[in-house]
C-alpha cells in the first residue's frame, strides 16, 4: 500500500492539517502528563482515569487525522475542519466567558482555527 502525496496545492494544505492533527494527538496520547501542564493544568493527584481521559482525547485526534490521510476525501476533510472548527469556537466561547484570554489560550485558539480552516478552504474551493 503506498502512501498518496496530494498534487495540488489545496489538497496538499489539507492533507498537511490531517497530518499536524494526528501528530498533536499522538503526542497527546503518549504524554498526558506533559500535555496537561503545557495546556495549564495543575498537576497534583491525577487519577488513572483522568490520563485515561486525556489519552483517550489524543487517540481521537489521532485517529481523525490518520482517517483524513488514509481516506483522503473531500467529506473526510470536511468533517475533519467542522471538528476542529467547532473546537476552536469552543476555545473562544470559554475566552470570553471564562475570562480566559490569556497569550497561551490565544496562541492555541488561532492553532484550531488554522487546523480547521486549511481543510475546509481545501473543500469549498478557495485554495
Amino acid at each position: 500500500m503506498e502512501l498518496y502525496f496530494p498534487t495540488e496545492l489545496g489538497e496538499r494544505v489539507a492533507f498537511v492539517c490531517a497530518a499536524v492533527t494526528a501528530a498533536l494527538g499522538l503526542l497527546v496520547f503518549l504524554f498526558p502528563a506533559v500535555v496537561l501542564r503545557l495546556t495549564a493544568f495543575q498537576i497534583g493527584e491525577v487519577r488513572p482515569e483522568g490520563y485515561a481521559a486525556v489519552r483517550s482525547t489524543g487517540a481521537h485526534h489521532l485517529g481523525f487525522g490518520l482517517a483524513a490521510i488514509m481516506l483522503a476525501q473531500d467529506w473526510i476533510y470536511m468533517t475533519l475542519g467542522i471538528a476542529l472548527g467547532f473546537a476552536a469556537v469552543g476555545r473562544l466561547l470559554s475566552c470570553a466567558l471564562d475570562r480566559g484570554f490569556t497569550p497561551r489560550n490565544i496562541a492555541f485558539s488561532l492553532l484550531q482555527v488554522a487546523l480547521a480552516g486549511g481543510p475546509l478552504a481545501y473543500v469549498f474551493g478557495y485554495i
